[in-house]
């Protein structure tokens, strides 16, 4: 068995506070996000904002398009670009 790691790099935690907003995170993840979040003023700050702006947007009410309606308009910009470009 491989060595077992409880400290993360600010690049792991921050990646494990980003799963941890869409619920994906698992509880090992987030043991060791909070034990480098102790330490680490940065990581604390990256966690703050991103709590904030996912509290922000959730109460916002904003609409979505679907996956079809995305696809209509990234066809219709891809169509587009073509005839300018040409």
């Amino acid at each position: 068995m491989g060595k077992f790691k409880i400290f993360i790099p600010c690049e792991e935690a921050n990646h494990v506070c980003d799963k941890t907003q869409y619920k994906n995170a698992t509880l090992l993840e987030k043991i060791k996000l909070n034990l480098h979040l102790l330490y680490c003023r940065a990581c604390r700050e990256y966690t703050k904002n991103n709590t904030k702006l996912t509290k922000t947007i959730a109460k916002s009410n904003i609409e979505f398009l679907d996956k079809s309606d995305k696809e209509k308009l990234k066809d219709n910009f891809e169509k587009a670009l073509k005839e300018q470009l040409h």
